[in-house]
């Protein structure tokens, strides 16, 4: 079974950056479609990022303008690189994933998450 895992979170002052990375257990597995939420406690999930298997980009109002979201097709990376990070982007950050082996379509799958935290 494909394994979607998240990585990069941590600690970061306002208004500075970090970068997570996502990908999969193992490389047959193929990230095709990839978005990025974020989960603060207390809130709901919500949508952070978009970037398909064709590289169109979509955005969160919230996030626009300082988030990123970019992909490694050779490598099955994705990544979401964070700017000007304010105390509000504290959350726990999951990627969600659409998956395919061998051009077959295994469905979305969720990683567990990755904490970010910034302090004001």
């Amino acid at each position: 079974q494909a394994q979607v895992v998240e990585s990069g979170g941590g600690t970061v002052q306002a208004g500075g950056s970090l970068r997570l990375s996502c990908t999969t257990s193992r490389s047959i597995y193929e990230i095709m479609d990839m978005d990025w939420y974020r989960q603060a406690p207390g809130n709901q999930r919500e949508w952070v990022a978009t970037i398909t298997s064709g590289g169109i980009t979509d955005y969160a109002d919230s996030v626009k303008g300082r988030f990123t979201i970019s992909r490694d097709s050779e490598k099955n990376m994705g990544y979401l690189q964070m700017s000007k990070l304010k105390p509000a982007d504290t959350a726990v950050y999951y990627c969600k994933a659409k998956i395919q082996i061998a051009g077959a379509n295994l469905g979305t799958q969720w990683g567990q998450g990755t904490q970010v935290t910034v302090s004001s």
